[in-house]
């Protein structure tokens, strides 16, 4: 496969993760903002979104007020923040009309039809759009989009190139998500334990759409150490750290044995994925948890950088 078609595959996968991410952080702003205040830590939990998505400099460069009503236009509509929703899907239908000849009839109507729908919404008043209805939309579109491919696409070289981008963003995402509520969010070390923290956790299983799941997985009551345990180190958890390095090093090896030849991208995967495979919890939490979330975001984007190095060189962005 050339190198530029299977960049722009690999893009597609980040941006449909990047879009679906970015509905999840503003339904947790929503849930969050509905609780009281604790007057410490972050100004408020809006703030906090643009802390966790990497935002807060462009925003901060285009408004000079970090109200609801900004955080969600920026975050979902505003096609200068290349993170936002409308950015990530305009570009993800680009990237997908370039390789057209790649991708099955059903995975080009699925990103093309969100993308169509899309302009559609941001021709609409935007008092007539609630926060619900933008980021559930955003989370069944993406869901669709994903479906289409994995129902319809060969598992050849692009499928792999599509679903490594898709799982390296996955990975960076759910880490974010979960700083957003240990590091930002709850502005104390008092609070741990208290009803806010609690709603906290809940919240967070609700934006990831684990809720149910975490309760058939370990039922009883919600603690830091079970949240972490499910959302780091629990395999049978799709959006866990550990399932998502996991997919990384499955597509990398399929690449491998592909193309004949190894290289250090899978050296770097395997030892994420030991890592994560030998971790505990408590040894987790020695080290700090915002801490660890921020050498994983880190270790991350490295491996992702020497996957562009090794496989990709288009102009795809």
């Amino acid at each position: 496969m050339l190198s530029r078609t299977a960049e722009n595959l690999f893009w597609i996968g980040r941006y449909i993760e990047r879009a679906e991410t970015m509905a999840r952080l503003l339904e947790v702003g929503g849930r969050i903002a509905l609780m009281p205040s604790a007057g410490r830590g972050y100004r408020s939990e809006w703030e906090s979104l643009l802390q966790a998505s990497g935002t807060a400099a462009g925003f901060g460069a285009k408004y000079d007020d970090a109200v609801q009503r900004n955080i969600e236009s920026y975050l979902f509509f505003d096609l200068d923040n290349p993170s936002s929703v409308a950015s990530c899907i305009g570009k993800a239908r680009e990237n997908a009309r370039i390789v057209r000849t790649a991708l099955t009839t059903q995975a080009w109507d699925a990103i093309n039809t969100a993308f169509q729908e899309m302009r559609g919404l941001e021709r609409r008043p935007r008092s007539d759009l609630s926060l619900t209805e933008i980021t559930e939309w955003t989370m069944r579109k993406t869901a669709q989009i994903r479906g289409a491919i994995d129902a319809t696409l060969l598992r050849n070289d692009g499928y792999d190139f599509l679903g490594l981008g898709l799982a390296l963003e996955r990975a960076d995402n759910t880490a974010r998500l979960m700083d957003v509520k240990y590091f930002v969010l709850l502005p104390d070390v008092d609070l741990v334990g208290s009803s806010l923290d609690s709603y906290q956790w809940h919240t967070l299983l609700r934006a990831l759409s684990a809720h149910r799941a975490f309760h058939w997985a370990y039922g009883g009551e919600i603690s830091a150490g079970k949240i972490a345990h499910f959302l780091i180190l629990n395999p049978q958890m799709p959006r866990s750290l550990i399932a998502a390095s996991s997919v990384v090093l499955e597509h990398l090896n399929r690449l491998a044995r592909d193309y004949d030849r190894r290289t250090p991208a899978q050296t770097r995967a395997r030892a994420l994925q030991s890592e994560l495979t030998d971790l505990t919890v408590q040894e987790i939490f020695d080290e700090g948890l915002h801490e660890f979330l921020s050498r994983f975001i880190g270790e991350i984007g490295e491996l992702t950088e020497l996957v562009q190095q090794i496989y990709l060189s288009g102009e795809a962005r």
